[in-house]
């Protein structure tokens, strides 16, 4: 077993990716965890990111929602927690001014030259 996966352990909200068949095979929500009748067996439950969305649960043990390995049915399945990458977790407004700073200069004569309005600004009208 990797200690280092629990860490970061997966809690309530976060986001995961299933493998299935040693590939990335669909993105979930946790959405919350109970205790099974059985000592150290887990119900979590999961908002499936499909088309449409699903709710699943599956009882696994504690190891196994933290990215142990194991099967359903034969099928090899691991969870994966997600890291959201630091860039996605910043200020919105810096990061429409930065991809602003990377636009190419509008060709000679192009008018007016475009500006960058802040949702957090807008007053009701």
């Amino acid at each position: 077993m990797d200690h280092a996966k629990f860490d970061d352990p997966v809690v309530e909200k976060d986001l995961v990716l299933i493998h299935i068949n040693d590939q990335p095979a669909f993105y979930a929500r946790v959405e919350g965890f109970e205790p099974d009748h059985k000592p150290n067996w887990w119900h979590i439950k999961l908002l499936a990111l499909l088309f449409p969305p699903q709710l699943i649960t599956w009882i696994l043990r504690r190891e196994q929602i933290n990215g142990e390995p194991f099967t359903m049915q034969g099928t090899p399945i691991r969870i994966e927690k997600v890291k959201v990458p630091q860039e996605a977790a910043g200020d919105p407004e810096g990061e429409m001014q930065s991809s602003h700073d990377d636009a190419e200069e509008p060709a000679a004569g192009a008018g007016k030259q475009a500006r960058i309005l802040s949702l957090g600004d807008r007053k009701n009208s």
